[in-house]
């Protein structure tokens, strides 16, 4: 190969690779909204539940913030909005016309199914909110009702499922 080949198979290569950059550089922005108890529970959420909801949510946004893959958009400005809505999974739309206002390129939405304190999933959607675009889903099975099962199953979900995409 000629240098002047070289050079231009070089020049393409690094532009190809800039462009590229350039595309990553730009983290999606994501409204997270707090996670929700699935409705249909034989048994009510208690107080350690909904704390442990919480963590979890919080903890899906830190996660989801270190990948270096998303910015999170605020939620406060909808949050009264969101806490009319019972189940974000149900509202006909409601979580991407939040994403919408909010500026969001897309939404999370996470639902714990508690079917007993030994049995519980914690499930996690993601909808890009351009036109026609399809809902992912990603799930994690939990064997225990604790801080730990929570958390470790936040952790699973999100580098074997959500980042391996």
């Amino acid at each position: 190969m000629t240098p002047t080949r070289l050079a231009i198979g070089g020049l393409a290569a690094a532009t190809v690779l800039g462009l590229t950059a350039a595309v990553r550089a730009e983290p999606e922005k994501v409204a997270v909204f707090d996670f929700q108890f699935a409705h249909g529970a034989p048994t009510p959420p208690t107080e350690d539940d909904k704390a442990r909801l919480k963590r979890t949510s919080d903890e899906f946004r830190t996660l989801l913030k270190d990948t270096g893959r998303y910015t999170l958009v605020p939620t406060d400005p909808v949050k009264d909005d969101v806490a009319k809505t019972s189940d974000l999974r149900a509202c006909g739309g409601c979580a991407d016309t939040f994403g919408k206002a909010l500026g969001a390129d897309s939404v999370f939405v996470g639902e714990v199914q508690k079917v007993s304190n030994l049995i519980l999933n914690i499930n996690v959607y993601h909808r890009s909110l351009k036109e026609g675009a399809p809902e992912k889903a990603f799930s994690v099975d939990l064997r225990g009702n604790t801080d730990e099962s929570f958390d470790r199953g936040i952790k699973y979900l999100v580098k074997n499922q959500l980042l391996e995409r």
